[in-house]
């Protein structure tokens, strides 16, 4: 059945993916100017600038309900924003979404393959979906495959899979098309670290070839390996934009974690180390841990002697450079109790 209804339909005459820039400007990079959503009373997402150059990763940050969903759903045409603009492959996401479909990927947080075909059926049918030829369909798939190490399951019925392998299907499938723009939320949520570090390695790949790709992800390890730039988004707004280095070197290069073996002691820790501290540290009371951003030149020795002097007994010291993770606490704080979650990319699709 799929076979015969792609088989008499057209389209209009349009660049490959990857190809030159159409007469209309259109590109594989993604623009936004000052970008907003609102549900009723509720700004979703608000004043949210973008430029992504082609060839690109940008990583989309946040806690639940910052706005990194409703980011995505715009750009990927689910739904209309309430002000700004913003633009997908050079085309613009509100006047001609049609166009802007035919030009990216998207893997969303559910898996959307048919769990009654097989995954090299839902991948060819996907690809002549697509327009695809029917070998080139085929090889596609077999590729894809192979690449996200689901040969020997390529006949199975889908719904037999695990929840990993469903969700490299579902990334696959995202892939077939080679587009332009590629969009990734939460992509390797579920994923064994073997799969993870292919992903990673097939993203490159996309990127060295002129894709760009916008992800947002709960590993922020992952933001770290991959993304050339990266936005934060807390309740809605830009709290933060850079590389992940610029964002690092915001709140210290170095940190030191002193572990301590009750929650009270926490404070008196930030006290006694405020003289070496280039920023508020940071108390975690569920790991008794409290990590200091440290001023440059600070000797691991000094800080020990201080803590000794205000009588604190520490179970441990470490001293390492800053990660996204010490970013995205600093700059976000703990996330309120009464926060709504993002909306899911494939809910209340919008005509």
């Amino acid at each position: 059945m799929y076979q015969e209804d792609v088989r008499h339909t057209t389209i209009p005459s349009e660049p490959r993916p990857g190809s030159a820039p159409s007469a209309t400007g259109a590109t594989g990079g993604v623009t936004a100017t000052g970008l907003g959503k609102r549900y009723g009373d509720q700004w979703a997402l608000r004043d949210l600038d973008l430029e992504v150059a082609p060839g690109t990763i940008l990583g989309l940050l946040g806690h639940n309900g910052a706005g990194k969903t409703t980011a995505i759903r715009i750009l990927t045409t689910l739904s209309d924003p309430t002000e700004g603009s913003a633009r997908v492959a050079g085309i613009d996401v509100v006047t001609d979404p049609a166009k802007v479909r035919r030009r990216i990927g998207v893997a969303a947080q559910q898996a959307t393959v048919d769990g009654l075909m097989s995954a090299h059926k839902n991948l060819v049918m996907v690809g002549r979906l697509h327009h695809l030829t029917r070998a080139e369909a085929h090889r596609r798939a077999d590729s894809l495959l192979e690449r996200l190490d689901l040969v020997d399951a390529s006949d199975k019925l889908v719904k037999s899979f695990s929840g990993g392998m469903r969700r490299r299907l579902d990334l696959a499938a995202s892939l077939v098309a080679e587009p332009e723009v590629l969009f990734l939320d939460e992509p390797t949520t579920g994923l064994d670290p073997r799969s993870r570090n292919d992903l990673w390695d097939m993203l490159r790949d996309l990127v060295s070839n002129g894709t760009t790709i916008i992800l947002t992800t709960q590993y922020l390890e992952e933001a770290d390996q991959l993304a050339d730039d990266i936005v934060v988004l807390d309740h809605g707004r830009t709290v933060a934009h850079g590389t992940p280095d610029e964002l690092k070197s915001q709140i210290g290069t170095d940190r030191i974690d002193v572990t301590v073996g009750t929650a009270r002691e926490l404070e008196a820790v930030a006290r006694a180390t405020e003289p070496f501290a280039s920023n508020p540290a940071t108390l975690d009371e569920q790991l008794l841990v409290a990590s200091i951003p440290i001023v440059e030149n600070t000797r691991l020795m000094e800080v020990m002697r201080a803590l000794d002097a205000a009588g604190i007994d520490a179970v441990d010291l470490n001293r390492r450079q800053a990660t996204l993770d010490d970013v995205f606490l600093t700059l976000t704080g703990e996330m309120p109790a009464d926060a709504d979650p993002d909306t899911p990319i494939l809910e209340e699709v919008q005509p």
